[in-house]
C-alpha cells in the first residue's frame, strides 16, 4: 500500500515540477526555440544502456550502483540503466527527454548537462557524508535515470521559487519542495529527498548565476539574420 502511495506521489512530483518549468521557460513556441542538445544527447545514452541490457545479461551486475561491489564506473554507468520494468522504463525515458528540453531553454545546453550529471553524483556523495545510513540513499535502487531527472527539474523550480514575478509558479515550486520532504520523511521515498537537493542547488544556481539565465537567448535565429 505505501508503495503504491509513493509511487503515485513521486509521479505527482514530477507532474507538478514539470507544470512549474513550463511556466519558466516562457510561451515562445517550440519552433522558435534552439535544439536542445541535451535532449538528444541524454535520451540516446539512456536507449543505448536499454539495448545493452536486453543485449548483455551481465550488464546490471557489472554496470549498476551496488555499493558492495568495486567499480568507479558504477555511478555514472547505473544512470543509464533501467530495473522499473516496462512502464518505469517508459516513464524514465518520457521524463528525463522532457525535462532535459525543459533545463536546457531555461539553464543553457551546458548547465542543463553539468546539472544532470551533479544529479547522479550529488545524492551519492551526500549519502557517503552520512555515514551510509540511508539519509542521503539515491531513490534509483543503484540503477535508473530517475533520481537525476528529477534533481535537474527541480534546479530549474528552485530557480523559478525565488525569482520575481510569476506568483502562481513562484508558489507551485515552494509546495513542490514540501511535499518532496512529506514523501522522503513520511514514506521514505528518496525521490523526495532529490527533488530537495535539486532545489536547493536551484536556488544557488538562481543566486549566483540567474542574471545570465534569459530564456530568450535559447530562440532559434531568424532566417538570413547575423
Amino acid at each position: 500500500m505505501l508503495s503504491s502511495v509513493a509511487n503515485i506521489g513521486t509521479a505527482l512530483l514530477m507532474l507538478l515540477a514539470l507544470l512549474v518549468a513550463c511556466d519558466a521557460i516562457g510561451s515562445l513556441p517550440v519552433r522558435a526555440r534552439t535544439v536542445p542538445w541535451p535532449t538528444f544527447v541524454l535520451t540516446g545514452f539512456a536507449v543505448a544502456g536499454i539495448v545493452v541490457q536486453i543485449a548483455w545479461d551481465g550488464a546490471m551486475s557489472a554496470l549498476d550502483n551496488d555499493p558492495g561491489k568495486a567499480g568507479w564506473w558504477r555511478i555514472v554507468t547505473s544512470v543509464f540503466l533501467q530495473n522499473g520494468g516496462v512502464l518505469g522504463t517508459v516513464w524514465n525515458l518520457v521524463t528525463l527527454a522532457l525535462v532535459a528540453t525543459l533545463a536546457s531553454w531555461f539553464w543553457g545546453s551546458i548547465p542543463a548537462l553539468v546539472l544532470f550529471v551533479a544529479g547522479a553524483l550529488v545524492p551519492n556523495a551526500l549519502g557517503d557524508l552520512a555515514g551510509g545510513n540511508g539519509v542521503g540513499t539515491d531513490p534509483r535502487d543503484f540503477a535508473g535515470s530517475s533520481g537525476a531527472t528529477y534533481f535537474l527539474v527541480a534546479t530549474v523550480v528552485g530557480a523559478v521559487a525565488i525569482r520575481r514575478g510569476a506568483t502562481r509558479a513562484r508558489a507551485l515550486g515552494w509546495a513542490l519542495l514540501v511535499l518532496g520532504i512529506v514523501i522522503w520523511v513520511g514514506l521514505g521515498n528518496a525521490h523526495g529527498l532529490v527533488i530537495a537537493e535539486g532545489f536547493v542547488v536551484g536556488v544557488v544556481g538562481w543566486m549566483t548565476a540567474g542574471r545570465y539565465v534569459d530564456t530568450r537567448r535559447y530562440r532559434r535565429p531568424r532566417a538570413g539574420s547575423a
